[in-house]
């Protein structure tokens, strides 16, 4: 084996398992332009805890039912949980999908 590959079979194994958890949960783009409306629970009736700059990027842990809302992707009634306690509307992230593309928040 030359030492490319032994270095590369090296670092393939440290990094398996330090991104085994990083890669169980993906990130999607936030549209274009917009400032996004993070709520403390899934639907525009829910308190504003914060708003997301432009250009950001969400990871999504589960999503749930929620308020139906139309943005540039759609309507949908699909809320995103984006960390402990803060959704986002789906039809604002770009998940490349109309349903559900994380498991339904228990």
């Amino acid at each position: 084996m030359s030492v490319d590959r032994v270095e590369e079979a090296a670092t393939g194994t440290e990094s398996t398992a330090a991104t085994a958890t990083e890669s169980a949960v993906r990130t999607y783009a936030v549209a274009p332009g917009v400032r996004l409306n993070v709520r403390n629970g899934p639907g525009t009736s829910y308190g504003i805890v914060r708003v997301l700059p432009e250009g950001t990027r969400v990871p999504i842990f589960c999503q749930t039912p929620g308020t139906t809302v139309s943005g540039p992707y759609g309507t949908s009634n699909i809320w995103d949980n984006i960390d402990n306690g803060e959704y986002v509307s789906d039809a604002y992230v770009q998940t490349g999908s109309d349903g559900y593309v994380a498991s339904r928040c228990a």
